[in-house]
């Protein structure tokens, strides 16, 4: 069976990723493509500044949290020269990004262990990041959380147990969570193909495929509608 196919079976046991109903709690779906004429009038490398825009655009649709990206050409990478290290840059989205205030807790939406963990320091990429593994119908996986704060790495160890609906981990501040407005970038993977700590969050155009086909959409885990 598919894990797109494993994750749909269970998606009624799923506990939430962080403690609102996204059935009741307003919502702004957040465009960081090229579509999205607004952006070329912000400079996305000062962060303070993008973070005042990220509000803005939440405040102005009368939602209280911002959320979307799976899959999402974004221009927004272009900020970072880690995303750009390559001759193809990278900017196909792979996870979905829920963007909030900073300390907002994070709990695991189903059981499983610490696979790996680590502080991703570079300007625009995760910084402090968790990867669980997790099991269903004899099917392994992970679930990876980034952007947390320097604090929900401490204590930490690898194999640790987490429970379903666990906090065990809260969204950090810039710049120690990459240096972006405060969100979880949270994405789902089949094969970590040997990485620890860390995976790529965004692929380069001609690599969406094979990553897409490797990193299902999380939203079969967080069930926000309209995603």
């Amino acid at each position: 069976m598919k894990l797109t196919e494993t994750l749909q079976k269970y998606q009624i046991s799923f506990a939430p990723v962080m403690s609102f109903d996204w059935k009741k709690t307003p919502v702004k779906i957040l465009d960081f493509t090229a579509g999205n004429r607004a952006l070329e009038q912000q400079n996305l490398t000062q962060t303070a500044d993008f973070a005042a825009f990220v509000t803005q655009e939440i405040e102005a649709a009368g939602a209280v949290y911002g959320v979307g990206g799976y899959n999402e050409h974004r221009v927004l990478y272009r900020r970072s020269p880690h995303f750009q290290q390559a001759e193809e840059p990278r900017e196909i989205h792979l996870g979905i990004d829920i963007w909030a205030k900073a300390g907002t807790p994070v709990a695991a939406p189903l059981k499983g262990r610490i696979h790996s963990f680590r502080d991703n320091a570079n300007f625009g990429d995760y910084g402090p990041t968790i990867i669980l593994e997790h099991e269903l119908d004899g099917q392994p996986f992970y679930t990876l959380y980034g952007h947390l704060s320097r604090t929900s790495l401490v204590g930490k160890e690898v194999g640790q147990q987490i429970q379903a609906g666990e906090v065990f981990s809260e969204l950090g501040p810039f710049p120690e969570n990459g240096d972006w407005p405060p969100h979880l970038h949270i994405q789902v993977i089949e094969n970590l193909e040997g990485w620890s700590g860390d995976y790529p969050g965004v692929c380069a155009v001609s690599q969406r495929e094979k990553y897409l086909n490797n990193c299902p959409d999380p939203n079969l885990i967080l069930q926000i509608p309209g995603l």
